[in-house]
């Protein structure tokens, strides 16, 4: 009897392990052949010779040991489970002639020796019984060293729904020991909720103890007992007794927190690369028809004394319109392709003006604390302050009673895979840290896409504006928040070993100078009224719609003795040649030609590394004549 039910617990519990291979590779589990042989080599104990088999559904022998048992032989068996169906069955065939060898002996001493037969009778089947005890025993401990080893968690119920075991994995999934969760409803250690709408999801036991089983890939949430959150996929299986009966459920958890993150962060990207379609096409024409209004001013306040009341009147109106600049500034750094502009800045420098700027009159507190050690970083300066302005902005309307807003900026080595997207590197971490109301979870992941916000007047681009450019220095931007506690930014930038760029201011005062200058623009507006602004600044102008224009009158004035001192090429020409083109034929007909290039894609690469295409310099749209001035003052001259 005892023989008979250690075999049978080994074939049930042998039975469950091989289940588990199979589950997790149901198509090729046949081949498992490591994992399969050192399952069947592990021997039962001392005394005892068996041979254990794997069938097919077809009965063929999947793997078998090759030990020959002598007779007679007891054989039990259990069947293989792949999502409730039957792909086969565990064999375990074990000799009963020792035990009977060891019987016959008893029986015959008791025969020769009555005296000592009570003492036999009992020291042989006590011994037998430690025997099966001990069997039992190591095949327990085979089965929780198998269950420790596994990467998932494992969590065993009964028929009521009530916990029977957990393995390590599952305790640090669920905040659970083992002796805590045993005896207690599933749905309380197994706290599992929907990854949108955070309600409560039930486990599907009674579905699992009916035969059927379940498997759940959805991704959805397990809340441990301190509050941390996993997104995982389970999956569940009858377990069934030798009879076949159904005795309870085996449920596996797995971790796929770092795959969904990823996940969500290439579907944010492709949402803004999406989005930066249509914002790149709407900047542009904005931006020509600011460039077209705020030239026009400039020329009429230059014909105007600075006492005049309409000088100061058009002077209101070209700080209006540069603001508005800033608009373009935020749609265009959605533009396919776009890249920032960079240049090695001070970041506490950059994150302490950007602060004390935008809380200049708010009733929140700011508690600055930056590193006297911090690193430079290469990036835009006006897009990064613009992040720095929104993320503080964010957090001040989030305190409407006033609060403590705190900055904290320092050094740290980021090790790879430890922040979603960014490689090993040495980073400057900008922490934005407020005591508003908080984010609620389920808003959290939504908060970066594009016109996504909680604010009656918000438009829902400041922090998908903030995230697009932070993604493009190569940096990263998370969040963490509690509601009722506060919300958690975290800006990530590269560091660089690059020395500080001096800044320079630009004259006030536009710079005259002489020469010829061929400009290529394909809007009439800006055509005009950048040819207006060269005259005005001394120098001769000829124009050009396209670069094939472009081209041919180059070559003509050059071949005629009459070369241009410099030329001033739009880089994008709608259905035409644009600078970028146009400079490689020109520079082909002339390698010593001055050109620089003009755009309203301010964040375009060929305007962020301009000298890698043959430019000498670059202009932004709106052009300001004081900057044009000394750009082709500078151009010309070196």
């Amino acid at each position: 009897q005892y023989q008979v039910a250690a075999l049978e617990t080994a074939v049930e519990i042998n039975a469950l392990i091989e289940t588990r291979i199979i589950n997790v590779n149901p198509e090729f589990w046949r081949y498992e052949e490591v994992r399969i042989s050192d399952m069947l080599e592990r021997g039962p104990g001392k005394f005892q010779s068996e041979v254990r088999r794997i069938l097919d559904i077809e009965n063929q022998v999947v793997y078998e040991t090759s030990e020959i048992l002598d007779s007679p032989v007891l054989t039990r068996f259990d069947l293989l489970y792949d999502a409730g169906k039957v792909v086969g069955r565990f064999e375990i065939s074990r000799s009963l002639r020792p035990l009977l060898q060891e019987t016959g002996w008893i029986a015959l001493l008791g025969l020769l020796l009555g005296w000592a037969v009570f003492a036999v009778m009992r020291i042989f089947p006590l011994r037998a019984l430690r025997q099966a005890l001990d069997s039992l025993s190591n095949e327990k401990e085979q089965l929780a060293v198998t269950l420790r080893s596994i990467g998932d968690g494992v969590i065993t119920t009964d028929t009521n729904g009530r916990v029977l075991l957990l393995n390590k994995v599952a305790e640090t999934f669920t905040g659970f020991t083992h002796n805590e969760a045993v005896g207690k409803p599933i749905g309380e250690v197994f706290r599992k909720f929907d990854d949108q709408t955070r309600k409560p999801m039930q486990i599907p036991i009674k579905k699992a103890l009916g035969g059927e089983g379940y498997v759940d890939l959805s991704g959805s949430v397990l809340i441990a007992k301190d509050g941390r959150e996993r997104i995982i996929t389970d999956s569940g299986a009858p377990i069934r007794d030798k009879n076949n009966q159904t005795i309870g459920v085996v449920l596996v958890l797995r971790d796929v927190s770092d795959k969904e993150n990823v996940k969500r962060e290439i579907l944010k990207a492709q949402k803004l690369e999406s989005l930066g379609v249509l914002a790149g096409g709407i900047a542009h024409d904005f931006n020509n028809l600011l460039g077209g209004v705020l030239g026009n001013i400039e020329m009429a306040r230059m014909v105007l004394n600075p006492g005049d009341l309409i000088y100061e009147k058009l002077a209101n109106a070209e700080q209006a319109i540069i603001q508005a600049t800033s608009l373009t500034r935020q749609l265009l750094t959605f533009s396919k392709g776009g890249s920032p502009i960079k240049e090695v800045i001070s970041a506490a420098v950059l994150v302490s003006d950007s602060v004390n700027f935008t809380l200049h009159g708010s009733n929140v507190r700011c508690e600055l604390v930056i590193s006297d050690d911090l690193w430079p970083v290469e990036a835009d300066g006006d897009q990064v302050s613009q992040v720095i302005q929104n993320l503080v902005i964010n957090a001040d309307q989030a305190m409407p009673n006033g609060g403590v807003l705190t900055v904290n900026c320092h050094n740290e080595f980021i090790e790879k895979g430890s922040v979603p997207s960014l490689g090993a590197g040495n980073f400057v971490i900008i922490t934005i840290k407020d005591q508003g109301v908080g984010i609620p979870q389920e808003q959290l992941s939504k908060i970066f896409d594009p016109y996504y916000t909680t604010k009656k007047m918000g438009t829902g681009l400041g922090l998908t504006t903030s995230y697009s450019i932070i993604r493009k220095h190569g940096g990263y931007l998370g969040v963490e928040s509690k509601v009722g506690v506060g919300t958690v930014f975290n800006v990530y930038l590269p560091a660089t070993t690059k020395p500080l760029v001096p800044t320079h201011a630009f004259e006030e005062d536009p710079i005259h100078g002489s020469g010829t200058i061929l400009l290529m623009d394909d809007e009439v507006i800006i055509r005009k009224m950048a040819r207006e602004m060269l005259i005005h600044l001394g120098y001769a102008v000829e124009v050009a719609v396209d670069g094939t224009e472009a081209i041919e009158r180059y070559k003509k004035a050059k071949e005629a003795g009459r070369p241009f001192d410099c030329v001033i090429m739009d880089l994008t020409i709608p259905g035409g040649m644009g600078g970028c083109e146009t400079i490689k034929h020109l520079l082909a007909f002339d390698p010593e030609i001055k050109a620089i290039v003009s755009s309203g894609y301010f964040n375009d690469p060929v305007m962020a590394e301009y000298q890698k295409y043959g430019f000498k310099g670059f202009m932004e749209k709106p052009y300001k004549i004081s900057q044009m001035s000394k750009l082709v003052q500078q151009v010309m001259v070196n």
